[in-house]
């Protein structure tokens, strides 16, 4: 934790696990996703403590997508080991329901004004999930976008997306060696090489 006055460490929570996304309510809670623990650690930003966890383990695992509806108190958690978004009450953790997404997801948002969850995946799929109530969540989209786009951020004044990639050359036939043994095997898969020059920004806005 930093002081964005100075930049100073104020301390280090211990939440036990790997961290990926995270996501806060605006009034001293804050959500992380733990990839490799099938969780979510609900912080406390005054205390800087961790006061609980969500277990998404029935449902989903290797979490590396989190985004929030605050007004209605919903997160969204995209899990790669199912390819699903488990949608869970940030209340208590309970979990409402799950759909699927595609494969490879590293990152959510949330659009509070079209009520609209965004997870880019790795596959060339962006899935868009829409809240049409607290209760009641179905997929309404599924966006095509290029090889290796998993990631993105939501400009909030426009609605678009943005999201990035590159061209890619041939998958190594190795698996990664700078992972633990006993890591998961989609974290161990190979990750093909970038070819140079070709790193790309893309906008995906809504349609009329």
């Amino acid at each position: 934790m930093l002081d964005v006055k100075d930049d100073k460490p104020l301390g280090t929570i211990d939440i036990g696990g790997a961290p990926e996304q995270a996501a806060t309510d605006g009034h001293g809670k804050i959500y992380v996703d733990i990839v490799d623990r099938g969780a979510i650690a609900v912080v406390d930003a005054d205390t800087m403590k961790m006061v609980t966890k969500y277990d998404l383990s029935p449902r989903g695992a290797g979490c590396a997508g989190l985004a929030l509806d605050a007004q209605n108190g919903i997160l969204f958690a995209a899990c790669r080991e199912k390819n699903n978004m488990v949608i869970l009450s940030a209340a208590d953790g309970h979990i409402i329901t799950d759909l699927p997404t595609g494969e490879g997801c590293d990152g959510v948002t949330f659009n509070p004004r079209t009520m609209e969850a965004a997870s880019s995946q790795g596959d060339s799929t962006m899935t868009i999930i829409k809240e049409d109530s607290p209760t009641n969540f179905h997929v309404e989209q599924t966006v095509a976008t290029p090889m290796g786009a998993r990631t993105h951020t939501l400009d909030t004044k426009t609605g678009n997306l943005y999201t990035i990639t590159s061209e890619f050359g041939p998958v190594p036939k190795t698996p990664r060696a700078d992972l633990p043994a006993n890591a998961p095997a989609w974290m161990r898969r190979p990750r093909p090489p970038m070819i140079p020059h070709s790193f790309q920004i893309l906008v995906i806005g809504q349609g009329e």
